[in-house]
């Protein structure tokens, strides 16, 4: 019987190319992007599920009452927990901060001598892989215990040792405090496990560099650069915890937070949850988005039911081709189940060729699609994926066969052997609605792919305050050439060229993270009236080399030797503390926490700008030139050329002359502010090309309607030509209705789209309006390609010699 059911399935097939080549290829379509879709997200969803009892793994986060939130704490909290809350088993810290962000590391042994910038290095606890799982190629969890200790990642030691084993070599490292040699104690591995710290090294916070710094921090309010873990035992309550924990903070912190006029509450993150579902301002690594992976989803079942409403319409819709076999087969002695078994078998049978030919699109594929998501995905890297193959495979053959397999087996033996039957006034109408549900999604689609594109655009276009362009970066290493000679050097060295039109440095620029900041208050005002105000150190010029907005005041200079303790604030900041840009200037603005005092005089106002991303409003800030971080940090240099690499050889050349053996590193700021963008812009892509797709699948639908409708309505065409009517009065005939079935789409698609998008929309501080036009392009796009699949098969309908099309009849 099954054989039976296979042969006449496969009869069939071959019986009617056209109607299995548009199934097949349509089903291969949207398992392809299932698939892609699927791998992408068992990626994003793997990161932090490697760690032993990770259900017990927490980060301590905090959120204050003006709706701000921050995954750091202050040094002393995770003692405090371990200590007095009986519920932590275990706790640990990992401090990092802008001035580690990249530090030269060195390796020297006779005549071998390596040097490499490194980034995403981290100061941790000894205890730390006591809570965190790490695979160990070489070396112990114990690794940190002795002072000076590094445990490095499996790439990094490649990159120095090769394939040596690189434990008890020592490695020296310019930090931000000097240089300092550290012991090599074990090797990770980086390449199999994903985590939410894209840890290349770990350093032993007991050092020679640090410790005593960290020793001191002992308030429970300031210097909130420490994440804390903590592992809870078995039978913890994490509510009750919570509860407790921020008992014990207030009792800790509360008369200092008080007098700020701030409050201030800890809650906890499960560590595998970090990843998708924590977007702080000052995570330790760029995390995902769990939002996108609901969106991206979405459009993968999207497309794969819109091919499998190709696969119901087309096979409803040549319901008379297979009446008359149905009707047979029941007089016969067929049953019902068995004519659905064998319909469902065909369904089953051509997603089985589906998945073949999804198979190796996937592998042509997949070097693009990781191009796409800069990810490394293997098709089958994990056994499981195997399985969930089949099973989409499974379900696919079944959601796509269903309806038409009861539908088929539904007709009655006497009326199909009587002569020819009509299509119901339900199976048409639901064919249409499948139609109008087809591309109301695409519609969608189109719409959303609009909308991100303009906001991407107007991410990348809109004035932020500040001269972006032709601005070129370079780090002066953080603790071994940021200071005064060696900025002086490179300043005289390069403003020789006369595509250098002006220099200048400072602790901070923007596009990158400023961690620095501190409260503050305006003359008659007290402590609780204290405003959060970001701060940078600033050599002089770097306003003008900036090109930031002077609104009153002045900027620094080497005549006034009071801007030592001088500040240029910018219109957020000077609103916040009282004074309006007209009469900030020669005002102090005060700081007063504990035995930290004093006050800071104002000589100029800056017009608003935004130092991050357009994620975020724009906060208070002020420059200064010699409090709060080394304003050596970065040169930057403002250039006027069309030459960028002939600049930048010259530039090296002067670099390898005041530096030799240093690495030169640069960056051009446009660059790195868009960087804050690189997941929207990642999506934007993953979006277009998948409603390209989403449109494909749906027109080949429309397509197969289209040729069936005029083949039903041969000798109708024909009457009609012979009667007068033109090859434009066939066509329109042909294509009126499914045009209208278009048109039914847009307006519904119209305000779900409007209200998906004015949602994504909210995470940006600023944004596009979803105009009108958006709405008009997105539907005369969706027409004219519904026009254009339509009009093939209706032209060539219409063109058919009547003559023709009467006697086939």
């Amino acid at each position: 019987m099954i054989k039976n059911y296979f042969k006449i399935a496969f009869r069939n097939l071959k019986k009617n190319k056209a109607f299995s080549f548009i199934n097949i290829f349509g089903l291969a379509v949207g398992l392809t992007t299932c698939m892609l879709i699927m791998l992408y997200i068992f990626d994003e969803s793997s990161y932090d599920k490697h760690h032993k009892d990770e259900d017990r793994i927490f980060r301590i986060a905090a959120s204050n009452n003006k709706g701000e939130t921050w995954a750091a704490e202050p040094a002393p909290l995770s003692w405090a927990v371990k200590n007095s809350l009986p519920e932590v088993e275990q706790s640990t810290r990992l401090m990092t901060f802008p001035d580690i962000e990249t530090m030269l590391m060195k390796y020297e042994h006779g005549n071998d001598r390596k040097q490499f910038f490194e980034t995403n290095g981290y100061y941790v606890d000894s205890n730390f892989f006591q809570i965190l799982t790490y695979h160990f190629l070489y070396g112990s969890e114990g690794a940190l215990n002795a002072p000076n200790s590094i445990v490095i990642s499996n790439d990094l030691s490649y990159k120095f040792f090769g394939n040596q084993n690189p434990v008890n070599k020592s490695l020296i490292l310019n930090t931000p405090f000097g240089e300092a040699s550290y012991t090599i104690k074990a090797v990770f591995d980086n390449a199999g496990y994903k985590s939410h710290i894209p840890a290349n090294y770990f350093l032993s916070m007991r050092n020679n560099d640090m410790w005593n710094w960290v020793q001191k921090q002992t308030s429970f309010t300031t210097n909130n650069i420490f994440f804390t873990y903590v592992k809870l035992r078995n039978s913890a309550n994490t509510k009750l915890f919570e509860q407790k924990m921020n008992n014990l903070f207030m009792e800790k912190a509360g008369n200092d937070l008080k007098a700020t006029g701030l409050s201030k509450k800890l809650f906890l993150q499960p560590v595998k949850d970090i990843y998708l579902r924590s977007s702080m301002p000052n995570e330790i690594g760029a995390n995902g988005n769990i939002t996108y992976l609901y969106i991206l989803g979405s459009i993968a079942a999207f497309i794969l039911l819109i091919a499998c409403i190709n696969f119901m319409n087309l096979s409803t819709a040549r319901s008379e081709k297979r009446a008359k076999e149905v009707g047979v087969r029941k007089v016969m002695g067929a049953e019902k189940s068995s004519l659905v078994w064998q319909f469902l078998g065909e369904s089953l049978m051509m997603c089985l060729m589906a998945l073949f030919v999804a198979l190796m699109f996937v592998q042509l594929l997949l070097p693009i699609f990781n191009n796409l998501t800069e990810k490394n995905i293997q098709l089958l890297d994990k056994p499981i994926i195997i399985f969930w193959i089949i099973g989409l495979t499974l379900f696919t053959g079944i959601a796509a066969g269903i309806y038409p397999a009861f539908y088929l087996s539904a007709f009655k033996p006497v009326s199909i052997l009587k002569g020819r039957i009509a299509n119901s006034f339900s199976a048409v109408a639901i064919r249409k609605g499948l139609v109008v549900f087809q591309f109301t999604i695409s519609v969608c689609l189109v719409l959303a792919a609009i909308v991100i594109w303009k906001q991407l655009d107007y991410l990348k276009n809109e004035q932020l305050g500040f001269n972006k362009n032709q601005q070129l970066i370079l780090p002066l290493g953080k603790g071994y050439l940021n200071n005064e000679s060696n900025y002086i050097a490179l300043k005289n060295e390069l403003l020789k060229y006369p595509e250098v039109k002006s220099v200048s440095s400072g602790s901070a620029y923007p596009g990158i993270a400023n961690l620095s900041d501190m409260l503050f208050f305006g003359e008659g005002k007290s402590k609780t009236d204290a405003v959060d105000i970001h701060l940078a150190a600033i050599e002089k010029d770097y306003i003008e080399t900036l090109g930031f907005k002077l609104l009153n005041g002045r900027t620094f200079s080497k005549d006034f030797t009071s801007d030592s303790a001088g500040v240029i604030l910018n219109e957020a900041a000077v609103k916040q503390l009282g004074y309006t840009t007209a009469n900030a200037v020669g005002k102090k603005i005060q700081f007063d926490f504990g035995t930290f005092q004093g006050a800071l005089q104002v000589v100029g106002v800056i017009k608003n700008f935004n130092f991050e991303s357009l994620h975020h409003s724009i906060l208070p800030y002020g420059f200064t030139t010699q409090v709060f971080g080394s304003r050596y940090a970065y040169f930057i240099a403002n250039l006027s050329t069309g030459n960028y690499s002939g600049l930048l050889k010259k530039v090296q050349a002067s670099w390898v002359k005041l530096y030799p053996g240093v690495p030169f590193l640069y960056s051009f700021l446009d660059q790195d502010f868009q960087r804050n963008y690189e997941k929207e812009q990642r999506s934007s892509g993953m979006v277009t090309y998948f409603t390209i797709i989403a449109i494909l699948v749906a027109c080949l639908g429309l397509f197969g309607l289209a040729a069936f409708s005029a083949e039903q309505r041969t000798k109708e065409i024909g009457i009609r030509k012979v009667l007068g009517a033109s090859v434009g009065q066939v066509t329109l005939l042909l294509s009126k209705d499914f045009i209208n079935l278009v048109a039914i789409a847009v307006v519904i698609a119209s305000p779900v789209s409007w209200f998906i998008m004015n949602k994504w929309l909210q995470a940006f501080a600023y944004k596009i309006s979803i105009s009108w036009w958006m709405f008009v392009v997105a539907a005369v796009m969706a027409v004219m390609i519904a026009l254009i699949t339509i009009s093939f098969q209706s032209i060539k309908a219409a063109v058919a010699n009547p003559v023709k099309s009467l006697r086939s009849e």
